[in-house]
């Protein structure tokens, strides 16, 4: 944080292989300033003094083994180590829980699509998010084991969508999604001309309206990061 500036300043680890649509996405949603790092290129911050710490998305899986996924995994425990918090969407929420101590697994299917999912338990990320919600889902890869000591805040029919574990949270779904990246993310996928077809059906104003209230976790995260900052020493720059 610059000394006297309210503006938080997050890490965006962009692990989307250079995909167009990530970093306009997390841009718009977080109401920070972003320094962002291409994870899938070796760029990592050289320390945690920033406000938050914040995952993208991937086409790839953290059991794989590419040069680049280990180290991202480690600075991410690192990070919750040093207390700061953290935010994993998607392949994010997967990476946040292999480096928490969690276990992600191949589903041997595809979620894709405008879904609804379920909260099991109040938590400051969801707060004014409806307690069944809408939300885009893109994803292959879930955690079937919670962290220890996490507290699970979300699921549907595919298994865990939301966990927490004290400055840490992760999302499966999609929350910053809007509907180009999600029409583009879908023409992507290895999907029978029928189901493709019934996903971009579903792309639709009226789904879109109702996961625009899933976005409230955004501001809800940052409003938290906000709280954490004051009890804690000015980020370094």
């Amino acid at each position: 944080m610059r000394e006297g500036s309210d503006r938080l300043r997050f890490a965006l680890l962009d692990a989307s292989h250079g995909d167009e649509h990530t970093p306009r996405n997390f841009r718009r949603e977080l109401d920070a300033d972003l320094v962002e790092f291409d994870v899938t290129q070796h760029e990592r911050p050289a320390h945690f003094g920033f406000d938050a710490v914040v995952v993208t998305g991937s086409r790839s899986s953290v059991y794989w083994d590419r040069d680049w996924i280990r180290p991202l995994i480690e600075y991410v425990a690192a990070a919750d180590e040093h207390s700061v918090p953290i935010l994993g969407v998607c392949y994010g929420h997967q990476v946040l829980a292999s480096a928490l101590g969690g276990r992600v697994e191949d589903m041997g299917e595809y979620e894709i699509g405008y879904r609804e999912i379920r909260q099991t338990s109040d938590d400051d990320l969801f707060e004014s998010v409806p307690e069944s919600f809408t939300a885009f889902t893109s994803h292959s890869d879930a955690v079937t084991e919670l962290p220890p000591g996490a507290d699970l805040l979300a699921e549907n029919d595919y298994g865990v969508h939301a966990f927490r574990r004290g400055d840490a949270w992760g999302v499966q779904f999609h929350p910053e999604y809007d509907p180009e990246t999600a029409t583009a993310i879908t023409k992507e996928k290895d999907l029978s001309e029928e189901r493709l077809q019934a996903v971009l059906d579903g792309i639709t104003a009226e789904n879109y309206d109702a996961a625009c209230q899933t976005k409230r976790l955004f501001e809800n995260f940052t409003a938290y990061v906000r709280r954490a900052r004051r009890t804690r020493e000015p980020a370094t720059q």
